[in-house]
């Protein structure tokens, strides 16, 4: 998938037409995708996450959760608190 829509440094769009949320902790990964950047989307084991975006160039991952939805906001803190 390529990005249609990333004006927002936190929110990103897909071709698909599918919104995203960047974790916060991982919103520096993003500052080199492009347009042509190819994403795929994983599901994510991870606890405040519920997909991963993996950049097919690097392999570098984010981690998102559909557009719209709430962070949970203990297991956020956790996570920026020890890393």
């Amino acid at each position: 998938m390529k990005i249609r829509v990333h004006a927002e440094s936190h929110v990103v769009e897909l071709d698909d037409g599918s919104r995203w949320q960047i974790f916060a902790g991982d919103l520096a990964t993003t500052l080199s995708w492009k347009p042509e950047t190819d994403l795929h989307l994983e599901p994510s084991g991870d606890r405040v996450s519920s997909h991963a975006l993996v950049n097919a160039t690097d392999q570098s991952r984010v981690r998102v959760i559909a557009a719209g939805e709430t962070w949970p906001a203990g297991e956020v803190n956790e996570v920026l608190k020890s890393g």
